[in-house]
């Protein structure tokens, strides 16, 4: 991870300790590391339609940001593919890493805290 400082600081300014964060920038921190946590401390046997709620946010959210180079694009589109994978988990860092440095740089792009909506369908 080439940012870890600033992934620290962006969890500890915006990731509540419970539910889902007021701001983009710590729901799209939380989604990384919800999905990190499901695969590699629990091997995805909780994986549930909230896991693929959150790695759609964090895929459109990047995606659709226009921050981002076509082959950018591609690599957080593939490991988002990867992620949804979930009945074999990825468990090394490498994904998670990669998508977390594409949140940081999003949300060095967004300074300032941006309004999530909270999902009602979601429970993770």
């Amino acid at each position: 991870m080439q940012y870890f400082e600033e992934a620290r600081d962006l969890w500890r300014t915006y990731v509540p300790r419970a539910g889902q964060a007021e701001s983009v920038q710590g729901e799209m921190v939380r989604a990384v590391e919800k999905l990190r946590d499901e695969a590699q401390r629990n091997g995805n046997v909780n994986w549930d339609d909230g896991f693929e709620i959150l790695a759609r946010f964090l895929r459109d959210t990047l995606v659709t940001s226009g921050l981002f180079v076509p082959t950018t694009v591609e690599q957080i589109e593939r490991d988002i593919v990867r992620l949804l994978h979930f009945d074999v988990p990825e468990t090394s860092d490498e994904p998670y890493d990669r998508l977390t440095d594409r949140v940081v740089e999003w949300a060095r792009a967004h300074p300032d805290p941006v309004p999530h909506k909270h999902n009602r369908d979601l429970h993770r």
